[in-house]
């Protein structure tokens, strides 16, 4: 059996080195040169890789392709190979079907990777031994070569494309809201691809959903596996808030209580992560005492709404993780106060007009830069907010600290991805750190 695998980023090469310790052979397709990835030949011995390439000359001869997540649907070397009939399957399908293990995989537009740790943790809190990856960091199919009792992994739309057999003994949709829309054809196809998650599971499998969410509902509507829910308000089965804590209440235990007081997790969004992360550690062997544990020792994940500093009574907040509509929405909603907002980066395709319905009232000014500052002003400005247009994010922050008063919070939440400046969220969230330690 001979694989393509398109896309020698650190999916792809996790694909290669399992592949190759299966004694299988392994073909390489990628796009870039091999300077730009520092490729270094003696590490990979033999091993078939054709640089500056699309794959589709490799297809003759090849029984299966698998892209990585960063390769779309549309490119020529997918459609032609589904021409010819050649299975396509991602990395998470691949890691799947060779997996000894349960799976437990967690999706959603916002949340994945909170809820993804959380659920890891409540399990090494119980004395398991889980693995904890997949989207959040460590591809899946490095699962295999650790041998893990269980497998936690986060997985994105991206990764649901080519999934056909994809399993998890507990699958979560934290919620669904419009993003990645400059790569699926439309807000419809992107949650269909979300709901395939769900699409392999068995009655005796669980699908664990945010109730409050009607696009998370509808996806799970005709599922197989047994559904338990979490939201807001009180229900006889499933998860909800009551007071300072959440209550699971299961025939399996009964009722349980999880106190919230001493998280250190902020912000509404984070409670439905934690809502989320005490069903599905349980279904998947956590115990209780676990479960707690995990919510009281979980640390806040870089650039997701961490605290930077606090200047003359003004608190400094990095949500560079907040690469969507939905996420800066919710970002938004955490803060009691005036907000000084600062958005912008590249365009995703989505509406933004749910954030300036949140943001009107709140925020004063909107501090917009970067390809999508014309259109991200243009929505918050009907909505009567106060914007300034500025060139850099380090601009935005110098104008931010002229105009926060004492009370306000100054709220990085881009609303878009980075990579009109920036490699990736995480070096702008550093960008905006630096900034903010630079004001003195």
């Amino acid at each position: 059996m001979t694989t393509l695998v398109v896309g020698f980023g650190r999916t792809g090469q996790a694909v290669v080195r399992a592949l190759l310790a299966a004694g299988e052979r392994v073909r390489v397709a990628e796009s870039r040169p091999a300077a730009a990835l520092g490729f270094d030949p003696i590490a990979w011995p033999g091993l078939d890789v054709q640089w500056g390439v699309t794959g589709a000359e490799y297809l003759p001869g090849t029984d299966l392709v698998v892209p990585s997540p960063g390769v779309p649907r549309t490119a020529p070397v997918l459609v032609e190979a589904v021409r010819r009939g050649i299975p396509v399957r991602s990395e998470i399908e691949l890691a799947f079907g060779r997996l000894g293990c349960p799976l437990v995989a967690i999706t959603g537009t916002n949340g994945k990777s909170t809820t993804t740790t959380l659920v890891g943790l409540a399990l090494a809190r119980s004395g398991q031994r889980p693995f904890v990856g997949g989207n959040l960091g460590t591809p899946l199919i490095e699962a295999l070569a650790a041998c893990p009792p269980i497998a936690v992994a986060e997985v994105s739309s991206f990764q649901l494309e080519w999934v056909e057999r994809f399993r998890p003994r507990v699958g979560c949709l934290l919620n669904v809201t419009a993003d990645h829309l400059d790569r699926h054809a439309s807000f419809a196809e992107y949650r269909a691809t979300k709901a395939r998650l769900f699409a392999a599971q068995w009655p005796d499998d669980v699908a664990v959903v945010n109730r409050d969410d009607a696009e998370a509902v509808a996806a799970v509507r005709g599922a197989a596996a047994r559904v338990v829910t979490f939201g807001w308000a009180a229900v006889e089965e499933g998860a909800y808030v009551a007071g300072d804590g959440v209550v699971l209440r299961l025939p399996e235990w009964g009722e349980e209580r999880y106190e919230l007081a001493h998280t250190r997790l902020a912000g509404r969004h984070n409670v439905e992560n934690v809502l989320a992360s005490v069903i599905v550690a349980r279904l998947a062997g956590a115990t209780s005492a676990g479960v707690q544990e995990a919510i009281d020792l979980v640390t806040p994940l870089p650039h997701r709404l961490a605290l930077v500093a606090e200047r003359a009574g003004v608190r400094w907040f990095d949500d560079s993780k907040a690469t969507n509509v939905g996420a800066a929405v919710k970002s938004l909603e955490s803060f009691g106060g005036r907000v000084v907002l600062l958005a912008g980066g590249v365009d995703k395709g989505g509406d933004y007009a749910p954030l300036a319905r949140a943001a009107a009232g709140k925020v004063g000014p909107a501090l917009v830069f970067g390809a999508a500052r014309d259109r991200l002003a243009a929505a918050l400005e009907a909505a009567g907010v106060a914007v300034e247009r500025v060139d850099t994010l380090d601009a935005a922050v110098r104008a931010a600290a002229v105009s926060a008063c004492p009370g306000d919070t100054v709220l990085l939440a881009p609303a878009c991805s980075s990579f009109d400046m920036f490699a990736d969220y995480a070096a702008r969230g550093r960008a905006f750190r630096a900034a903010v330690e630079a004001l003195g």
